[in-house]
């Protein structure tokens, strides 16, 4: 090891080492089409990805879309935001009061916490009351930190999504534009 990285906290290399093996993934997968979104009979129709860029909620709401926005954020280096958000959404619905605390745990260690591997990205205040809401864990703990997360890919992520030359190809089947025009005015 160099001099440089030796004087470096542990934690930072390995932090360092985490996003060396993610790149390393994902560098092998250079294009972001998933097979799930491509292969024959299940692929979706041009109708449901067409429904997709009505608004966020259809996206998440379709198994394929959720396919193709996963697969765009792992090329964009932020799938931990999808991840997190269904995370808290499988959180909310447990019914154990005594699996609470260690789900809200392992949530926090992964997605929130200073050396979470998979940090996402929110403001100091909802980090501070997340944490909080830490000493008691409730089904709702986490939802100032999913609401911002959503926000994020509804307002950032998603329209990029649209305008990606992979949706476009899927939204047209048969490769006709002008039957689909999108345009990146109405997305």
């Amino acid at each position: 090891m160099c001099k440089g990285l030796s004087s470096l906290p542990n934690s930072c290399l390995e932090r360092a080492k985490g996003l060396k093996a993610r790149l390393g993934n994902i560098l092998q997968k250079p294009d972001w089409k998933l097979t799930c979104c491509k292969i024959g009979k299940n692929r979706p129709t041009t109708e449901e990805c067409l429904k997709w860029k009505h608004s966020f909620e259809k996206l998440l709401s379709s198994k394929y879309g959720m396919c193709a926005f996963t697969a765009f954020l792992v090329s964009e280096f932020s799938e931990e935001n999808i991840a997190f958000y269904f995370a808290c959404e499988e959180y909310r619905s447990t019914k154990s009061a005594a699996k609470l605390a260690a789900k809200a745990q392992k949530i926090y260690d992964e997605f929130i916490g200073s050396d979470a591997p998979r940090e996402i990205n929110i403001d100091h205040e909802t980090r501070d009351i997340t944490k909080s809401n830490m000493e008691s864990p409730s089904p709702a703990c986490f939802d100032m930190a999913q609401h911002r997360i959503y926000m994020l890919m509804a307002k950032d992520c998603y329209p990029r999504f649209l305008r990606s030359q992979t949706y476009r190809e899927m939204a047209y089947e048969d490769g006709d534009k002008r039957r689909f025009p999108v345009h990146p005015e109405n997305v």
